[in-house]
């Protein structure tokens, strides 16, 4: 049953949607009593054109939540990442797994993951292909026309269903005029960015567009704390290749070839505290106990890291990681899109795309200068797609049929190196003990046990395949009424192969004496892994090896939405949904087979009414609505009561939760100079009657507690300014800030999980003259040099933060001709 706060919500959502006609019936009788300005004096809002439905519409005139920025807008405030979006659309956060993997969350809704091979909540697509791993979003973003935020579950209407909603990235189309761009960017850390673009026709009926954005920072912002090393050099290039042609009068073809690389340095740790099983624990590495006490991170410059002296050399078979902290990836993207107008009123369209992802990366996230946990990532993802659809007008409406077929092949493996972990430390202590019993039937001497799981292998192969059918209509019922009905049936099919296990024989001494010895009570004398081989238990078979596991699930995903135009400017719109997310198995340290199990499929029923109305002769414009999401097995990284670690991680469903909350955004054009926009969203999400694992093993009631990175309130101003000043000259600025409230990064609300509010702000400003192609601005990021962190993680031994850049600053001078 609805409870008092979600009872006033609605309430007060209800008296905004018909307050908002009525106000703008009465602003419109009193514009007819007025004469109307000059065209050269409107002070209107630009008409923004989206394709959230896949065509071409206003996005006023869409009755679902969106957020649509144009490519000016995003150049101006510097949007050459995913992550920058949220300083614009508060609603979606960024956050950085230990594996440097992004999380994506909207509205609340994201998924905890830290494996390359996981899909989200909310997502991606680039000209309509699905980006279905979000580390495929990790190059430069650059070139855009426009990004569109879709809030709610989408499933009807593009490629792979979500259940949080999807940001779109519009690219710019090749012209028929040349034209072209170059920037040349410099900044403190000793950056040079690079970025342009040319267009033109090739010929009758051909146009290419060539772009690009290059990012190079040679000198760090992260400083260790006990010996002056920097990391978080930047490395990184994009580019795009398109090609567009008209063979006929009915036929279009859509060409593009993209990708990025990257070879930047990876993000470092900041240690502060201990898990509940290490923080008494006799085995911490000499003076790291003291180490993390001294050095409570104040700023985000502050980290460590082990030295390479201690990770890079080898210790009897354990073999050391020798490589930089960094990445080296790459990313390759092709789309043809063939559209074919069958009629006047019907176009078939078919798009086919292929993506390939590789990764190489060292990172440390030890947070201290010790061995405790170093992991060398190794993954590669190939993703090929096809869909056909038809699409269609009538006299009162529109329509699109059509279906999709998609299969990834995907490898995901990590090599860690934890020798100085303290659950490491106790192992070996036990296994000491252990050497003089019949468990060590190989002989294992002292010294190989002082010297034993040093490091391991995470790996999995997995191989998706999906296919769906899908149908989408609106129809007006009268001039002022509009239905629109949509649907989806889906298949996913996963099969899963993987481990843990031994590299060069550092888990043979431990697993075959220790392990072996704590599974006897239980399972009987076990028999013992061999060198490279899996030291992943299955109980069922009371055998190490590989875990297999299979998916075969389908879903149906649907929408009714009905939307109301109540005046020239007022549109009322109420919705239900429902979308799903895949199943999942996550790559985890896996000690028991059950940590890699897979999650099944997450659903979301969303509810949705809202309002969207252009007040005061359409200067201002204000959007907003009032959601209601009943969630079904959310898929969540929780912890397992492992019988030898404690607590270790595994994927699971949680049964029931719900989120509610008021979103929206205002755009105020104050003058012909200045225009101002503020957004926010109020949230409130919660866990239903589920119990797990907390971090000391234990079972413990999570009812009632909130989702994870999620935080009560987000919001965001920003206000931008252009005026002529004369001589043909134009000043530009922007300042644009976002705050949001604390957010948990662990059911159990460990006060060191938590994520601290923060506020931050970003400006620029610049002269140019439009008419001469060229403009100068200088520019900052963060520039109050607020300290915050956008995730906390615990490697089983040190809690750690990983923090956001500190205040960047730079001079951009652009050349258009």
């Amino acid at each position: 049953m609805p409870g008092p706060t979600r009872l006033t919500l609605s309430v007060s959502a209800l008296a905004l949607l018909m307050a908002v006609p009525a106000m703008a019936q009465n602003q419109g009788a009193q514009a007819q009593a007025q004469q109307p300005p000059k065209p050269e004096e409107s002070l209107t809002i630009d008409t923004l054109v989206v394709t959230a439905q896949r065509r071409e519409e206003t996005a006023n005139s869409v009755g679902m939540p969106i957020q649509a920025f144009s490519g000016e807008a995003l150049q101006q405030l510097r949007v050459t990442d995913p992550k920058d979006l949220s300083t614009v659309a508060p609603s979606f956060t960024v956050s950085q797994s230990y594996q440097g993997v992004p999380t994506y969350t909207l509205r609340g809704i994201g998924f905890n993951t830290i494996n390359l091979s996981a899909t989200s909540t909310v997502g991606t697509y680039w000209d309509e292909v699905a980006y279905a791993y979000p580390f495929m979003n990790t190059g430069p973003v650059f070139d855009l026309e426009r990004v569109e935020v879709l809030k709610g579950p989408q499933g009807t209407l593009y490629g792979r269903n979500t259940t949080a909603g999807l940001i779109d990235f519009v690219t710019n189309k090749p012209t028929e005029e040349f034209e072209g761009s170059l920037t040349a960017e410099a900044g403190n850390y000793k950056t040079y960015n690079l970025e342009g673009y040319v267009s033109g026709a090739f010929g009758p009926r051909v146009q290419g567009r060539a772009a690009f954005r290059s990012e190079n920072s040679d000198k760090g912002w992260q400083v260790s704390n006990s010996r002056g090393e920097r990391l978080g050099k930047v490395d990184r290039d994009g580019w795009r290749l398109s090609l567009a042609m008209q063979p006929t009068d009915t036929v279009e073809i859509e060409a593009s070839y993209s990708g990025w690389r990257n070879k930047s340095d990876t993000v470092a740790a900041q240690g502060i505290g201990f898990t509940p099983a290490t923080a008494a624990s006799p085995f911490n590495a000499p003076g790291l106990v003291s180490y993390i006490g001294a050095n409570t991170p104040t700023k985000a410059s502050q980290a460590d890291w082990a030295p390479l002296s201690t990770r890079g050399v080898d210790i009897g078979v354990g073999l050391g990681i020798k490589d930089p902290l960094r990445e080296n990836d790459q990313f390759h993207a092709g789309k043809l899109k063939v559209a074919w107008n069958l009629s006047d009123n019907v176009t078939l369209v078919s798009l086919s795309s292929l993506n390939r992802l590789s990764r190489k990366a060292v990172f440390d996230w030890s947070g201290a200068p010790y061995e405790v946990l170093i992991q060398k990532a190794h993954g590669d993802i190939k993703s090929a797609a096809e869909e056909l659809h038809l699409e269609g007008v009538t006299d009162k409406g529109s329509w699109l049929v059509g279906g999709y077929v998609a299969h990834d092949k995907i490898y995901d493996s990590n090599r860690t190196l934890l020798g100085q972990n303290a659950n490491v430390g106790t192992i070996r202590y036990v296994g000491s003990t252990l050497l003089a019993t019949p468990f060590n039937s190989f002989g294992y001497t002292a010294l190989q046990m002082s010297q034993a799981f040093r490091t391991y292998e995470d790996v999995g192969n997995i191989e998706t395949n999906t296919w769906s059918v899908f149908a989408n209509a609106d129809h007006r019922l009268t001039d002022n009424l509009k239905l629109t009905l949509g649907v989806r049936y889906s298949q996913d099919k996963q099969d899963y192969v993987g481990c843990s296990r031994d590299v060069g024989g550092s888990m043979l001494v431990n697993v075959n004496v220790v392990n072996r010895a704590l599974f006897a009570a239980a399972y009987g004398l076990v028999a013992p892994i061999t060198q490279g081989g899996c030291n992943t238990f299955d109980p069922a078979t009371k055998s190490f090896g590989f875990v297999k596991s299979k998916l075969d699930e389908d879903n149906i995903a649907w929408r009714a939405a009905l939307d109301w135009q109540a005046a020239e400017d007022v549109l009322v719109f109420g919705s239900i949904s429902r979308g799903a997310k895949a199943g999942a198995t996550p790559i985890n340290a896996a000690n028991i087979s059950t940590q890699n199990a897979p999650a099944t499929q997450e659903l979301l029923t969303a509810y949705e009414v809202g309002v969207k109305a252009g007040l005061f002769q359409r200067r201002v414009q204000a959007n907003v609505s009032a959601f209601y999401y009943d969630y079904t097995d959310k898929q969540l990284s929780v912890y397992f009561a492992d019988p030898i670690y404690t607590a270790l991680s595994r994927l699971a469903n949680v049964p029931n939760g719900e989120a509610y909350g008021l979103d929206g955004d205002i755009t105020w054009r104050a003058s012909r100079s200045l225009t101002l926009i503020a957004s926010a969203t109020l949230l409130h999400t919660e866990v239903k009657g589920y119990t797990g694992i907390n971090a000391a093993g234990k079972p413990q009631s999570f009812d009632g507690r909130p989702f994870l990175y999620s935080p009560k309130f987000q919001g965001g101003l920003t206000a931008l300014f252009h005026h002529p000043v004369g001589d043909g000259l134009e000043l530009n600025a922007a300042l644009n800030g976002r705050w949001q409230d604390k957010s948990y990064a662990d059911l159990e609300g460990n006060p060191l999980f938590v994520i601290d509010g923060y506020g931050l702000l970003n400006a620029s400003i610049g002269i140019g003259a439009p008419d001469k192609g060229w403009d100068l601005s200088i520019w900052g990021r963060n520039i109050t040099n607020e300290y915050y962190w956008s995730a906390v993680s615990s490697n089983a031994n040190v809690v750690v933060r990983f923090p956001g850049k500190p205040t960047t600053y730079g001079a951009s001078l652009t050349w258009k001709f």
